[in-house]
């Protein structure tokens, strides 16, 4: 069974970011499993390295398939929430799927914020980035054209992988079961 993820570092709960992550999601491998919105996190738990909640949803978003990780784009990178929660992730091990680098950002200006600094720490933790990251303008963040060309370029890439893993997993089940 597939397990999809979404982890958003917007500091304000609900934002655009979260429904532009939502949107891709959906769009790659239907409704997700888990959604993070690490605004409704208290900031506290995010420094506290023996905090149990946190470090069960560092886990579970570790073990998903498929993660969806968004942020809006501060100063050409991602935000310092996001970064609070990436850091729980042990280097190389941490991720065991596919990530999808999602920035949002006021204008086209720093389109490559996710190619040159989201997409280097979910390959650095263990993430297989199966295309280039997206990046969306904010204000488009609800219009579906936005997302057109990448989905179209990235989707087939992504159900393959989504594929090719369900089957092994199958076939790992089968041969456990015969022995």
């Amino acid at each position: 069974m597939t397990t999809v993820a979404v982890v958003v570092g917007n500091p304000k709960p609900q934002s655009r970011t979260l429904a532009a992550a939502l949107h891709v999601a959906r769009e790659l491998a239907g409704e997700p499993d888990l959604v993070v919105d690490l605004a409704t996190v208290d900031p506290r738990t995010l420094l506290d390295w023996t905090d149990p909640t946190v470090t069960d949803l560092v886990k579970q978003v570790g073990d998903a398939d498929l993660v969806v990780f968004a942020s809006p784009t501060y100063k050409a990178a991602y935000t310092g929430l996001l970064k609070l929660f990436l850091d729980r992730f042990a280097g190389g091990t941490g991720l065991s799927g596919l990530a999808i680098p999602l920035m949002l950002g006021g204008s086209p200006a720093h389109s490559l914020a996710p190619e040159l600094v989201l997409r280097p720490v979910l390959v650095e933790i263990g993430g297989t980035v199966p295309g280039r990251g997206l990046y969306v303008v904010d204000a488009q963040h609800d219009d579906p054209a936005a997302y057109a060309e990448w989905l179209a370029a990235t989707r087939p890439v992504v159900s393959g992988y989504l594929k090719g893993r369900t089957r092994s997993e199958e076939h790992t089940s089968e041969l456990q079961s015969l022995t």
